[in-house]
Parts: structure tokens; sequence; C-alpha cells
């Protein structure tokens, strides 16, 4: 069932080839803990680049890939495994947040497939802060930058099963399918999945990888009250803005931990 429902996950959330299926799709909205799961593998390839700017590689390869080739390697890959659906969410959340007037409001901009200038706007704003906080996180070495990375997607991953556990639904979509299989009870595994990370943290740094994991959910946290207020609950479009934020935050959190401490 738990490999069934990470296929799921996976396919929901990434683009590798796998869980497409009906079977997989239900199994994973109804196993909110395999968010983190799937932050594991997703994080694991996205993180690879930052691994070749290590002496190991350069004296096998007699190459060492300068820091800025290994972030733009990261930035790339991170949108060729996940695709640009959650950008999409984050773009369409920044329309609906840029207008006034009511939830119903909100949500029929957010349902438009034009971009405004608000979405462009956040998309463009999101890539360069995510690909500036990759080559500082690029500077600490291989093993941190690969830890923290990988932390960043199981942490973005934890945010939006955050708001499944803990929203409630703005409309029927995709959100509603997930949000109105789960609740708070729901959460407890999520956090059994996601903890072991900092197992990583003798290699990398505890405080680093802390700040990385927390990053996620208090992103969540924002969004789900943000969510409620301004638009009556969760929406698919805020779970892939969640995504997106959380890993800039956590991203950008790992290395201001890594500065201070």
């Amino acid at each position: 069932m738990v490999v069934t429902a990470l296929g799921g996950a996976l396919g929901a959330l990434s683009r590798l080839p796998v869980g497409r299926s009906e079977k997989a799709w239900d199994a994973f909205r109804r196993a909110p803990l395999t968010f983190p799961l799937a932050g594991y593998v997703i994080g694991a390839l996205v993180a690879a680049p930052f691994l070749l700017t290590g002496a190991p590689v350069t004296a096998i390869t007699g190459i060492g890939v300068p820091i800025p080739t290994a972030a733009v390697l990261y930035l790339a890959i991170v949108y060729l495994v996940t695709g640009i659906s959650h950008a999409d969410g984050l773009a369409d959340v920044a329309d609906g947040a840029a207008i006034h007037g009511t939830a119903d409001d909100r949500l029929r901009v957010m349902a438009d497939s034009q971009t405004g200038a608000a979405g462009t706007l956040a998309v463009s704003l999101a890539v360069v802060t995510l690909g500036l906080g990759a080559f500082s996180l690029a500077g600490a070495g291989p093993a941190l930058s690969f830890a923290v990375a990988l932390c960043a997607e199981v942490s973005a991953k934890t945010g939006m099963a955050t708001l499944v556990c803990f929203g409630s639904s703005a409309h029927e979509g995709l959100g509603s399918q997930l949000v109105s299989s789960s609740d708070w009870r729901s959460f407890v595994p999520v956090l059994s999945a996601a903890a072991p990370v900092l197992l990583l943290a003798p290699i990398s740094g505890g405080p680093a990888l802390l700040a990385a994991l927390l990053a996620g959910p208090a992103v969540a946290v924002v969004l789900l009250f943000w969510s409620a207020q301004r638009l009556g609950g969760v929406s698919g479009d805020v779970l892939g803005a969640t995504n997106e934020l959380g890993r800039i935050v956590s991203i950008h959190a790992g290395v201001v931990a890594w500065t201070l401490f």
C-alpha cells in the first residue's frame, strides 16, 4: 500500500514516469506521509549536482565543477524533475493575492489560464531567489550542500502535507481530493517520515539541516492562515505555491544557519 502510494506521490509531484494510475493516485491521496517520502527521492535527484564540486570528483576526473555551474545544474534539474505545475500554482496564487475583492473573486482570477503581472513577477523572483540560494549553498561544500538541498525537498513536501492535514478545501478540485482524505491525525506519520532526514546531520551540520527542515512547514502555516482568510480554504494552487516557496525558504534557511553556526 505504501509503495503504491509513494508511486502515486512521485507521479503527482514530479515528472518521473511512475504512479500514473488511478489506483496509485487514490492510495497517495489517502497517505499524506508519502509527501515527505517522495521528497527524499526527488531531493536526491535534484541535489546530485552539488556532489560534483567535491575533491573526490576532481581527483578521479581531473575536473572540478565550478560552484556557479553546480548551482545552475541544480536549478535546471529541479524543474526537469518536478515540472512547472507547482510554479504555475505560485503564479496563480500571486495573481489572486494581488487583487481586491471577495474569495470568489480571487479564486476566479486564479482559475484564469492567463498569467497576470503579479504571477509573472512571483515566478521570476522565485527562480532568481532559488538560484541565488543554490549558489550560496554550493559554496558550503559537497556534503552539506547535498544534504540541505535534499532536506529542502523533504521540507517542502512536508509543508504540502501540513496543508493537507490541517486545511479545508476552498473548492472542488485537486486540492479538495487531497484535503478531504486526511485530518490532523495523519500528521504524526508525516513527521515520522520527515524526521529521519536529520540523520544526515553528522556529515552536514545539525543547525543547517534543522533550519532547512522546519522552513517548509513554517511556510505552510503562513499560507494555511492566508488561504483560510482570503480564499476560504486550500486549493491545488496553494499546495503548489507552498512547495515552491517552501523549497526556497528551506535552502536559504540552511545557508543562513550554516553561516551563523
